[in-house]
């Protein structure tokens, strides 16, 4: 069952989000790398200034357990913890997801409700 990871972290100084970014790169490239990884992705918010977006999908909670327990993800840690943030008002969530379906149908028309139960 696929697992998402989904929040955000906010930093005291918004210029320096482009080069945490680049920093970040091998980190993420690594966890990307992982057996499981569908995606990994460390996102400026253009509308709050110092918000940084994560989002990752996972084939499993085996393989988010086992990300969880790589150096890539202690070094992604100690590499943020390098930098001010803010004290965290949110919480970062894992969601299972039971459904998938495609936003868009045959016919190209968006819909919000799933076509199977």
């Amino acid at each position: 069952m696929t697992i998402i990871i989904s929040g955000y972290f906010e930093f005291e100084h918004p210029e320096q989000i482009p080069d945490i970014l680049k920093g970040a790169r091998a980190h993420i490239e690594g966890a990307l790398a992982e057996d499981g990884c569908i995606a990994y992705s460390w996102t400026e918010d253009h509308l709050t200034p110092g918000r940084v977006w994560v989002y990752e999908e996972w084939t499993s909670e085996d393989t988010l357990d086992a990300h969880l327990n790589t150096h890539w993800y202690r070094d992604m840690g100690a590499y943020l913890g390098t930098f001010d943030r803010k004290p965290m008002t949110n919480v970062i969530k894992k969601y299972r997801v039971d459904l998938e379906e495609p936003v868009y149908d045959d016919t190209g028309v968006a819909r919000g409700h799933f076509f199977t139960a």
